[in-house]
Protein backbone atom coordinates (compact mmCIF):
# COMPACT_ATOMS: atom_id res chain seq x y z
CA UNK A 1 0.00 0.00 0.00
CA UNK A 2 1.17 3.36 -0.93
CA UNK A 3 0.84 6.69 0.65
CA UNK A 4 1.75 10.34 0.75
CA UNK A 5 1.49 13.65 2.43
CA UNK A 6 -0.33 16.51 0.41
CA UNK A 7 1.97 18.06 -1.50
CA UNK A 8 4.02 14.50 -2.67
CA UNK A 9 7.14 15.37 -0.96
CA UNK A 10 6.93 12.52 1.47
CA UNK A 11 6.06 9.40 0.06
CA UNK A 12 5.85 5.49 1.69
CA UNK A 13 5.21 1.87 1.16
CA UNK A 14 3.88 -0.24 3.77
CA UNK A 15 5.29 -3.41 2.38
CA UNK A 16 3.12 -5.94 4.40
CA UNK A 17 -0.36 -5.53 5.84
CA UNK A 18 -0.84 -3.94 8.96
CA UNK A 19 -1.08 -6.01 12.21
CA UNK A 20 -3.90 -4.14 12.89
CA UNK A 21 -6.19 -1.06 12.38
CA UNK A 22 -7.52 1.13 15.04
CA UNK A 23 -9.99 3.95 15.12
CA UNK A 24 -9.25 6.00 17.98
CA UNK A 25 -12.18 7.98 19.29
CA UNK A 26 -10.21 9.97 21.94
CA UNK A 27 -10.11 13.72 22.79
CA UNK A 28 -6.66 14.00 21.91
CA UNK A 29 -7.10 12.63 18.85
CA UNK A 30 -9.95 14.69 17.83
CA UNK A 31 -8.08 17.80 19.02
CA UNK A 32 -4.83 16.53 16.95
CA UNK A 33 -6.78 15.69 13.85
CA UNK A 34 -9.48 18.66 14.35
CA UNK A 35 -11.98 15.52 13.12
CA UNK A 36 -14.12 12.69 15.17
CA UNK A 37 -11.58 10.30 15.23
CA UNK A 38 -8.32 8.98 13.77
CA UNK A 39 -7.64 5.61 11.50
CA UNK A 40 -4.48 4.48 12.62
CA UNK A 41 -2.59 1.20 10.40
CA UNK A 42 -0.07 -0.03 12.91
CA UNK A 43 3.19 -1.75 11.11
CA UNK A 44 6.44 -2.41 11.99
CA UNK A 45 8.45 0.92 11.19
CA UNK A 46 11.26 -1.66 9.54
CA UNK A 47 7.78 -2.29 6.87
CA UNK A 48 7.30 1.46 6.50
CA UNK A 49 9.93 2.47 3.19
CA UNK A 50 10.13 6.66 3.12
CA UNK A 51 11.30 8.12 0.61
CA UNK A 52 11.63 11.88 1.04
CA UNK A 53 12.34 13.96 4.29
CA UNK A 54 10.09 13.57 7.34
CA UNK A 55 10.37 15.86 10.42
CA UNK A 56 9.62 13.63 14.14
CA UNK A 57 7.86 16.41 16.52
CA UNK A 58 7.21 15.12 19.54
CA UNK A 59 3.35 16.34 20.83
CA UNK A 60 1.47 15.53 24.27
CA UNK A 61 -0.92 12.66 24.58
CA UNK A 62 -3.86 11.83 26.89
CA UNK A 63 -0.91 9.28 28.32
CA UNK A 64 1.16 12.01 29.43
CA UNK A 65 3.88 10.04 28.22
CA UNK A 66 3.53 12.00 24.82
CA UNK A 67 4.07 10.67 20.95
CA UNK A 68 6.48 11.45 18.04
CA UNK A 69 4.60 12.60 15.04
CA UNK A 70 6.29 11.87 11.48
CA UNK A 71 5.61 14.79 9.34
CA UNK A 72 6.52 15.94 6.00
CA UNK A 73 8.48 19.41 6.48
CA UNK A 74 7.16 21.26 3.77
CA UNK A 75 3.46 20.65 4.01
CA UNK A 76 3.27 19.50 7.55
CA UNK A 77 1.04 16.48 7.30
CA UNK A 78 0.99 13.67 9.77
CA UNK A 79 1.46 10.53 8.36
CA UNK A 80 2.31 8.37 11.45
CA UNK A 81 3.32 8.39 15.35
CA UNK A 82 5.13 6.66 17.49
CA UNK A 83 4.09 5.88 20.71
CA UNK A 84 6.46 5.16 23.88
CA UNK A 85 5.36 1.01 24.44
CA UNK A 86 7.32 -0.03 21.05
CA UNK A 87 9.22 3.79 20.45
CA UNK A 88 10.27 3.70 16.67
CA UNK A 89 10.16 -0.24 16.50
CA UNK A 90 6.60 0.61 15.38
CA UNK A 91 4.09 3.13 13.13
CA UNK A 92 0.60 4.05 13.83
CA UNK A 93 0.12 5.37 10.08
CA UNK A 94 -2.46 7.57 9.09
CA UNK A 95 -4.80 5.90 7.25
CA UNK A 96 -6.53 8.78 5.05
CA UNK A 97 -3.28 9.24 4.03
CA UNK A 98 -3.15 6.30 2.12
CA UNK A 99 -3.67 6.42 -1.87
CA UNK A 100 -6.51 4.06 -1.14
CA UNK A 101 -7.75 4.29 2.28
CA UNK A 102 -10.55 1.94 1.88
CA UNK A 103 -7.91 -0.57 2.12
CA UNK A 104 -7.98 -0.30 5.71
CA UNK A 105 -10.92 -0.45 7.78
CA UNK A 106 -10.52 -0.45 11.62
CA UNK A 107 -10.44 -3.49 13.42
CA UNK A 108 -11.35 -1.99 16.52
CA UNK A 109 -12.89 1.44 17.55
CA UNK A 110 -10.84 2.58 20.87
CA UNK A 111 -12.00 5.45 23.57
CA UNK A 112 -15.38 5.37 22.54
CA UNK A 113 -16.58 6.92 26.01
CA UNK A 114 -15.83 10.26 23.96
CA UNK A 115 -16.68 9.49 20.32
CA UNK A 116 -19.15 12.19 19.41
CA UNK A 117 -22.93 11.43 19.14
CA UNK A 118 -23.21 11.62 15.48
CA UNK A 119 -20.92 9.20 15.20
CA UNK A 120 -22.63 5.43 14.52
CA UNK A 121 -20.18 2.33 15.42
CA UNK A 122 -20.51 -0.53 12.84
CA UNK A 123 -22.28 -3.52 14.51
CA UNK A 124 -19.98 -6.55 14.47
CA UNK A 125 -16.73 -4.67 15.18
CA UNK A 126 -15.06 -4.33 18.45
CA UNK A 127 -15.60 -1.61 20.40
CA UNK A 128 -13.75 -0.18 23.78
CA UNK A 129 -14.86 2.57 25.85
CA UNK A 130 -12.33 3.09 28.58
CA UNK A 131 -9.27 1.28 27.56
CA UNK A 132 -6.82 0.16 25.00
CA UNK A 133 -7.48 -3.20 24.88
CA UNK A 134 -4.65 -5.74 25.55
CA UNK A 135 -3.53 -7.23 22.38
CA UNK A 136 -5.23 -10.40 22.82
CA UNK A 137 -8.67 -9.59 23.02
CA UNK A 138 -8.57 -7.97 19.36
CA UNK A 139 -5.04 -9.00 17.52
CA UNK A 140 -4.98 -12.21 15.40
CA UNK A 141 -2.57 -14.79 16.14
CA UNK A 142 -0.21 -13.41 13.48
CA UNK A 143 -0.18 -10.18 14.50
CA UNK A 144 1.11 -11.07 17.68
CA UNK A 145 3.61 -13.00 16.42
CA UNK A 146 4.56 -10.28 14.69
CA UNK A 147 4.85 -8.19 17.85
CA UNK A 148 6.78 -10.04 19.48
CA UNK A 149 8.88 -10.40 16.75
CA UNK A 150 9.00 -6.56 16.44
CA UNK A 151 9.37 -6.13 20.07
CA UNK A 152 12.21 -8.48 20.80
CA UNK A 153 14.59 -7.11 17.97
Amino acid sequence: MKGRCACGGAIYDLMTAPMIVHCCHCRWCQRETGSAFVVNALIESDRLHVEGPIELVMTPSESGQGQEIARCPDCRIALWSHYPTAARRSSFVRVGTLDDPAACPPDVHIFTRSKQPWVQLPAGTPSFADIYPAREEVWSAAAMGRWRAMMAS
